[in-house]
């Protein structure tokens, strides 16, 4: 990823830093050396950085996996999907078998957009246990689905008209919940706290398994409570030499007033280490498009569904985003339909107006519906976006079938466009939601293939070379950590992917099929176990 070294047979790492690379005559110029061939036959590659990703990818195995593609735990193991709501049950009544009396059952990664002969109720999970509470965490985690038990916890028994609580044709709640204020009561009375499970000190631990096992040594924890014993916590792991990847982790923008979470975030970024970053803002504004969640533009949503849920309305977010910029604290907003990636736009563009930060990148996050002129606006604004390149072949043919229609789904998670304007950008899982694999996630940006092999949307497909700057270079610049991660240049840290396969020879078609030894942070091995 530097120009004017693209590709260099030697590397020279000194206390963890690149300190020159090219040939050994040129190299040895710098005295003394010990010369390590072990990765002569593999080829070498800056560390690559998911930049948006969750913490509990790592612990989110504790629970019950009920999603329709096939994962891969973070010891390796295979857990197929499930692939009808029978098989749905089949799976949950198993896990309910193995449980206390006193133990509720909690599930993860279910989506219904995939089994289109009805969706999943609370009668359901009623015939798994009506004594039991049971929660089903949607693959998106902005939508749940409860049975009768977890109901009656919350006292959701008959239509409170309370936004994101859908009602059955009985006119009492049919156990589908949308986004954080309908879920929240039923979590709460569960004890189900996803964010504090990804805390874990185990779940942390776990989650470093994952980055090593797809080449990351630099990930994004998009959304966190930080509290002080938790920052203690990871400060204490990532420092240890066994840990394979630096960690950034972004505060909750919405669990408290504007003013303390500004202040928070500049208490955190004096806790920043050289494994562990903080002081950046995750702010959610609407929810999921597959879930029906996100806030869309006309025409709206292509099956004629409700426009989607506002996590926080769009005066609010005017204020926070100006109180925040105003204090130099990087934003990192979540952003799916093309209507909140306009309200987005225009918060920035009014805190901007107030107080213009070129010291600052706000991040749009996802930002899969942004169309060109919205793309022109960001460029303008000095704003970056992370594109859900995943997207396109886990749920492009249902964008295509179901949420945004042909049209919009031809320019969805649109990183040509992003060139176009000069727009900085990369690409990303959300893992959980989607596996993570920067290498997967680059296939999905340069073949733009869905599920089914439909090409969605030609212009906007991007080179390898592109792709392969988008989750090295592209990313570290959205966390604002490009001058010390990205490429193989003298003065950064000694972060590498060690590959079995050249992703520039392997063809464009196989880049997923990369094969990967493991990593290599600052000087440190960290092969695959």
């Amino acid at each position: 990823m530097n120009p004017a070294r693209p590709t260099v047979t030697h590397v020279a790492v000194c206390e963890g830093k690149i300190i020159a690379t090219g040939t050994i005559d040129e190299i040895k110029g710098w005295g003394d050396y010990t010369l390590d061939d072990s990765f002569s036959t593999k080829v070498i590659m800056p560390g690559l950085v998911e930049g948006h990703c969750h913490l509990m990818a790592g612990g989110i195995w504790k629970f019950v996996y009920v999603g329709y593609q096939d994962r891969i735990d973070p010891d390796g193991n295979e857990w197929p999907g499930v692939k009808t709501l029978e098989d749905v049950k089949a799976r949950l009544a198993e896990a309910e078998s193995t449980l206390g009396p006193d133990e509720p059952l909690v599930a993860w990664g279910f989506d219904p957009i995939f089994l289109m002969d009805r969706r999943l109720d609370k009668t359901d999970l009623d015939s798994v246990s009506n004594s039991r509470p049971i929660a089903v965490m949607h693959s998106n985690f902005h939508l749940m689905t409860v049975n009768s038990a977890s109901l009656s916890l919350a006292n959701y028994v008959a239509d409170m008209e309370i936004e994101g609580i859908s009602i059955g044709s009985d006119g009492t709640p049919n156990g589908e919940l949308q986004e954080m204020a309908a879920m929240f009561p039923i979590m709460r009375r569960l004890g189900i706290n996803f964010r504090e499970v990804g805390r874990s000190r185990e779940s942390v631990i776990d989650f470093g398994k994952v980055c090593n096992r797809v080449g990351v040594t630099t990930a994004a924890d998009l959304i966190n409570d930080l509290p002080d014993e938790d920052v203690a916590e990871m400060t204490d792991i990532t420092n240890g030499s066994d840990y394979p990847i630096r960690l950034m982790s972004l505060l909750n923008g919405l669990a408290q007033p504007a003013e303390e979470t500004s202040a928070r975030a500049l208490e955190l970024k004096k806790k920043c280490t050289d494994k562990l970053r903080l002081g950046s803002v995750k702010i959610v504004t609407d929810g999921s498009i597959q879930g029906f969640t996100a806030r869309l533009r006309w025409p709206y949503h292509y099956n004629g569904a409700p426009n989607g849920i506002w996590n926080i309305a769009p005066e609010q977010l005017n204020g926070l985003v100006a109180i925040l910029n105003d204090a130099g604290v990087q934003m990192h907003i979540h952003t799916n339909g093309d209507e909140a990636i306009e309200v987005a736009l225009d918060a920035l563009e009014l805190a901007k107006i107030q107080n213009n930060r070129p010291d600052l990148l706000h991040v749009l996050q996802h930002c899969q519906m942004a169309d060109r002129a919205q793309f022109r606006k960001m460029k303008r604004l000095g704003v970056a976006a992370n594109l859900f390149a995943n997207h396109l072949y886990y749920f492009g043919d249902k964008h295509y079938e179901l949420t945004m229609g042909p049209d919009r789904a031809l320019r969805m998670d649109a990183c040509q466009s992003a060139i176009d304007y000069g727009v900085t950008f990369t690409i990303h899982s959300d893992a959980p939601v989607t596996p993570m694999a920067p290498l997967f996630t680059a296939w999905c940006a340069v073949n733009r293939l869905t599920e089914s092999g439909r090409t969605l949307g030609e212009y906007e497909k991007i080179t390898v070379a592109e792709a392969l700057e988008a989750i090295t270079l592209g990313a570290a610049a959205t966390l604002q950590m490009d001058h010390e991660v990205g490429s193989i240049e003298v003065g950064k840290w000694a972060d590498f992917a060690i590959l079995e396969d050249d992703p520039e020879t392997i063809g464009a078609d196989k880049l997923k099929d990369v094969g990967i030894w493991g990593t290599v942070l600052a000087g440190e091995k960290h092969k695959i176990p």
